[in-house]
């Protein structure tokens, strides 16, 4: 036999083992736990408006309250599916925390059309040119944020949140201390 099919062969036996390690590492895990460097730290700040009512809301405002901010667009056919769920969760965990919409790469007239038909359990937020979204990195909707009452992000949640029992697992979980070493 000559090198070169032997050199050829080892590269085809090395791309297949690099496959074959990829989608095994990959098997087994939730592909909603997306791991992301803001787990743990404070919130960044904010100043957004409300979309039926142009009333700012700020982050200072909301601490003291466990809060969810989930990323969403009228374009985003999954967005669609999950808003009911988050409408639910609103209106059933108001005492526990509050809700929040955030409009993502979208504009202010279809983000309304999309929100009016929708039960206004929970307000939407303006995000002018995505600022917020960077500064949380949002990679794309939906995402939703699990911020506790002291302004840190305990989780994130990657695509449409559609089990109610996930929701309230993880809105339990912010009712908890947080753990040793979080930032404050």
């Amino acid at each position: 036999m000559t090198r070169g099919p032997v050199v050829a062969l080892g590269c085809v036996a090395a791309a297949v083992g690099a496959l074959l390690f990829a989608f095994a590492s990959g098997f087994g895990r939730d592909p909603h736990e997306v791991p992301f460097a803001l787990k743990g730290k404070p919130a960044p700040d904010f100043t957004l408006t409300r979309l039926d009512t142009g009333e700012k809301v700020t982050l200072a405002e909301l601490r003291g309250h466990p809060f969810v901010l989930n990323f969403w667009a009228s374009w985003c056919g999954p967005c669609q599916l999950e808003h009911p769920t988050l409408a639910r969760a609103a209106q059933r965990y108001q005492h526990d925390a509050r809700f929040f919409g955030v409009v993502f790469e979208d504009t202010t007239e279809d983000a309304r059309v999309f929100a009016r038909p929708m039960d206004p359990s929970f307000p939407q937020l303006i995000d002018p040119q995505s600022r917020m979204a960077v500064d949380y990195g949002v990679t794309g909707v939906p995402e939703t944020y699990f911020i506790d009452a002291q302004g840190v992000i305990r989780d994130k949640y990657v695509g449409p949140l559609l089990d109610g029992q996930e929701l309230a697992t993880r809105l339990a979980a912010l009712q908890q201390p947080s753990a040793p070493g979080a930032s404050r």
